[in-house]
């Protein structure tokens, strides 16, 4: 099977395809291929096809590993529909190019320096060198990595739903962690659109569904920097591992802390909770924001400052490389050392004893204003074609941008034209914001004027 589609010559050199554009080429194929399938009456269990947008929604959903979804996934797609959202998610999870890589791979085909290069945009990586050794290891470490995850759900799962319907649940929630979907089938045990509400003192399935989505989120680079530099010593660590590091651990610490008092005595969500149970659900409220989607209370009962620390988390996401989306940590902790860089009268951001490059600091302002400017628009869309609450609308959109998926109960209710935004909006929060800007530009290094214009001072402030 082969992937690299070669035209004619004297079509190729008026077509030129970016690699960045491949990248979101192959996702918006995936999706409208998944949607296909989803029409057919085969995956519905009504036995009729439940329309071709609720199909494109869910694919999209599942494909840009988001997680919201206008039906039930359990009492509405029958085996099969399950089965494709399932492969939707991995596909979507591992990146189009690393699939069709594997299967080429398996098929003894050499990768030409197009495909390879258009593997290191799919995974965020600036150069080429054993990036095929690299694609490996990355479908080897999710296999292992989502197997284990599988087996140790299934123990909890197997007592509760027998042994076959056990382990394809621990798989199905296994995978959907990992790729953090925040898809899940629970809708038989516990009512639609449960999600893991029924286990939500079980700290089993607690742990080990936090532990997929964080190790998910952390992204392919920096679990092969960890992996590639073990037994050293954490100073030798690229830059970029360590940002993501400590951006990641802060925020899921600052969250904790915050779910944990904010919600202690709320009656509807951890105030009917043991205080182990409390300390679970505030741990999984910190981490599933970062763009998995799962939920174990009833996220509709929080209060206000809770649901609005909730779309802050969900607007930064993960890191660059990983199942997520959102502006990401790397991105937001650029920006924080660039304000700490101000207050401290230096010219130049600094991080642990590095110069972070202008450009870098200039793409992370771009892709923080775009995203906020892209989440302001599609709210606006929802509260104008719904009239919904302003929060609402808010707390949904930014869960479509950070490829979250969680809600407050309103995708469902959605019109169409909210719906056809939201489905935007998780393309656009999957690809990435620069990916999209990139794909649809025309600007060349070769191209760039080399000359600049007269410097001039403007009032700031």
């Amino acid at each position: 099977m082969s992937f690299c589609f070669h035209p004619p010559k004297n079509v190729s050199r008026a077509i030129h395809i970016k690699p960045v554009q491949t990248v979101a080429i192959s996702f918006a194929a995936v999706i409208f291929c998944g949607a296909i399938l989803l029409t057919f009456p085969i995956a519905s269990k009504s036995g009729q096809s439940l329309g071709f947008l609720t199909a494109l929604f869910t694919s999209t959903s599942a494909t840009c590993v988001t997680g919201l979804v206008v039906v039930d996934t359990y009492t509405s797609w029958t085996l099969f529909g399950q089965i494709v959202i399932l492969a939707l998610i991995q596909i979507g999870g591992l990146g189009f190019m690393i699939v069709a890589t594997t299967f080429a791979l398996a098929l003894g085909r050499k990768i030409s320096l197009k495909e390879r290069m258009i593997l290191a945009e799919a995974i965020n990586r600036d150069d080429l060198q054993g990036i095929v050794s690299l694609t490996r290891k990355i479908l080897i470490g999710t296999f292992v990595i989502e197997g284990t995850g599988a087996a140790l759900l299934s123990i909890r799962f197997i007592p509760k739903f027998g042994v076959a319907k056990g382990i394809y649940f621990g798989i199905f929630h296994s995978i959907s962690a990992f790729c953090n979907a925040g898809f899940d089938i629970m809708g038989g045990y516990s009512g639609k659109f449960s999600n893991l509400s029924a286990f939500a003192e079980d700290p089993l399935v607690n742990i080990v569904i936090m532990s997929l989505i964080v190790i998910g989120g952390l992204g392919f680079a920096v679990l092969s920097d960890i992996i590639s530099r073990r037994g050293s010593s954490p100073a030798k660590l690229r830059l970029h591992t360590k940002l993501v590091l400590v951006t990641t651990g802060a925020l899921l610490l600052f969250g904790f802390l915050f779910f944990f008092f904010a919600e202690y005595n709320n009656p509807k969500t951890l105030g009917s909770l043991s205080c182990g149970g409390k300390i679970l659900a505030a741990m999984f409220m910190s981490v599933t924001p970062r763009t998995a989607g799962f939920n174990t209370i009833n996220l509709a009962s929080m209060r206000v400052s809770s649901i609005f620390v909730t779309i802050f988390l969900m607007f930064v996401g993960a890191s660059p490389g990983s199942t997520a989306g959102g502006i990401k940590t790397t991105t937001f902790a650029t920006i924080l050392l660039t304000v700490a860089s101000v207050f401290k009268g230096r010219e130049d951001v600094e991080a642990f004893q590095k110069k972070l490059p202008r450009s870098l600091i200039k793409k992370a302002f771009v892709v923080a204003f775009i995203g906020f400017m892209q989440v302001c628009i599609v709210t606006t869309v929802l509260v104008s074609a719904d009239h919904i609450d302003l929060m609402s609308a808010l707390y949904e959109t930014t869960s479509a941008f950070g490829t979250v998926g969680l809600s407050l109960g309103i995708t469902s209710k959605l019109s169409a034209i909210s719906h056809i935004a939201l489905i935007i909006t998780m393309y656009f929060g999957r690809v990435g914001i620069l990916s999209i800007i990139l794909a649809i530009s025309n600007r060349s290094e070769r191209g760039q004027a080399k000359f600049s214009f007269p410097e001039e001072k403007i009032a700031i402030g």
